[in-house]
């Protein structure tokens, strides 16, 4: 099988991390580089996915006025582009480059589970890492 047809739930990364609206800047900086993740799910109090936030977003407030203290919710990237486990890589990276982003949040199927919570997260590096394996 060619590496753009492998779906998505086979390579996603499962178990999204994720932040309340109102996790501050220099919290989410912390939670990244303790966990070596370049990007992080912001959520609801209903748990439901707001926004993204990567760390591009962070290194664009450092230096601004109290910007450890910034609440997530002002720095997320609101507009989110999803895709669902049945979707190919293929189509994945096509929306990557056509949107110019890093990642995507990977949601349920349509009446499975909780349509507005992340099951997985898609990177660009999760690409690439597959197609070396080919």
């Amino acid at each position: 099988m060619r590496f753009e047809n492998k779906l998505l739930r086979d390579i996603m990364t499962r178990g999204v991390m994720t932040v309340p609206m109102d996790a501050t800047v220099k919290q989410i900086a912390t939670m990244l580089s303790k966990q070596g993740l370049s990007g992080v799910a912001v959520i609801s109090p209903e748990g439901e996915a707001m926004g993204v936030i990567s760390d591009m977003d962070i290194l664009k407030v450092i230096g601004k006025d109290d910007w450890e203290n910034m609440p997530a919710e002002s720095i997320m990237t609101s507009h989110l582009e999803t895709v669902k486990p049945t979707s190919t890589l293929g189509e994945a990276a096509k929306i990557m480059r056509e949107k110019h982003i890093h990642r995507l949040l990977v949601f349920s199927e349509k009446g499975v589970g909780a349509s507005q919570r992340p099951i997985g997260i898609l990177s660009a590096s999760d690409i690439v890492k597959e197609v070396a394996k080919d």
